[in-house]
């Protein structure tokens, strides 16, 4: 499936509004693709109008980025006024926020573009998922779609699709080989590597800290096999502490935390769990566990999340027993 796949449906729709769409929270790849994918939307199909919104905002580093690159996103997107929707870094609605029962019950098609595979549900109601669970980052997707149409990417738009591979490989640690040379072509083409990681270089605020901290004083270690699974809870900025908390010696993290009756659960683990086990965070962990705690879960093979329904404590236990259950697998 390729760009032109897209200009297909939007021609048969004879869409002239777009809605652009990045999960809640919206990260810098999720950003980054978005406006990518927005400008090179301009360049084909000029007479087609966009726009980038998101139910639940930004992330604090995505929104400082906007000092930066010319991105525009709107926290409260009519969904009605919709005549095309293009879920970017989205893999399903469940991402969505506050726009995920309208998203359900629209008749605009709905295209999916992620590097995430699309969850079952979510590929029922889209009429198109171009999908890459290899690529680095969305922004890959993107960045192949102007190869494809032959475009060059301008200066901001390469800052974007720059930013946000480096944002979803940490700086290029996770980066595989057709990153690289997308990198490469982009520092090629007048992207200055080092402003354009300046730009992520931002201070961690009190509260993350506070929450890293309590995420690792409230840890509960446990050995299976020759592993280290860490267990947690906070009440926010659960990625950044089950980040710290691999960061610090475990090899898999699980880190929890609930508002109301829903709780969402962060994943992370190891270069090394990973490849010595076989294990997916996203396929074999948080998609069951999704689907277990009554919402969805996803993600990459080192990094993922879960949003449902529930109470902490049975989250984790269910979240360990499928760890156990996979490594008896893979012995």
């Amino acid at each position: 499936m390729t760009f032109n796949n897209i200009i297909g449906i939007l021609e048969e729709a004879k869409a002239q509004h777009v809605l652009l769409l990045c999960h809640h929270n919206s990260d810098p790849d999720a950003v980054c693709s978005a406006y990518a994918f927005q400008s090179l939307l301009k360049k084909v199909k000029p007479d087609i109008t966009t726009e980038i919104g998101t139910g639940q905002g930004v992330s604090r580093l995505a929104k400082n980025l906007f000092k930066y690159i010319p991105i525009k996103v709107n926290l409260k997107p009519n969904v009605d006024k919709a005549q095309a929707i293009i879920l970017l870094d989205t893999n399903t609605i469940q991402q969505l926020g506050d726009l995920v029962e309208k998203v359900s019950k629209t008749p605009a098609p709905i295209i999916v573009v992620d590097h995430h595979a699309a969850h079952p549900e979510t590929q029922g109601i889209c009429k198109l998922c171009i999908t890459n669970e290899e690529a680095s980052s969305t922004c890959d997707i993107v960045y192949n779609f102007y190869k494809e149409q032959n475009i060059k990417p301008d200066q901001n738009e390469a800052k974007a699709l720059f930013v946000g591979m480096a944002f979803d490989t940490r700086h290029f640690v996770l980066a595989n080989s057709a990153t690289f040379k997308a990198v490469s072509d982009l520092v090629d083409s007048g992207v200055n590597a080092q402003e354009c990681l300046s730009m992520m270089a931002m201070p961690m605020d009190f509260s993350e800290r506070v929450a890293r901290i309590k995420g690792c004083r409230r840890a509960k270690l446990l050995k299976v096999g020759n592993w280290i699974i860490a267990l947690s809870h906070v009440s926010a900025y659960q990625a950044s502490a089950a980040r710290a908390l691999t960061d610090i010696g475990a090899h898999v993290s699980a880190v929890a935390g609930q508002k109301g009756d829903s709780i969402e659960i962060s994943l992370r683990c190891t270069r090394d769990f990973t490849e010595k086990t076989g294990i997916h965070l996203g396929r074999d962990i948080a998609k069951p566990l999704g689907e277990y705690l009554k919402g969805m879960g996803g993600g990459h093979a080192m990094a993922a999340g879960v949003n449902g329904t529930g109470e902490i404590e049975a989250g984790l236990k269910r979240c360990l027993r499928l760890l156990k259950e996979n490594l008896a697998k893979n012995e």
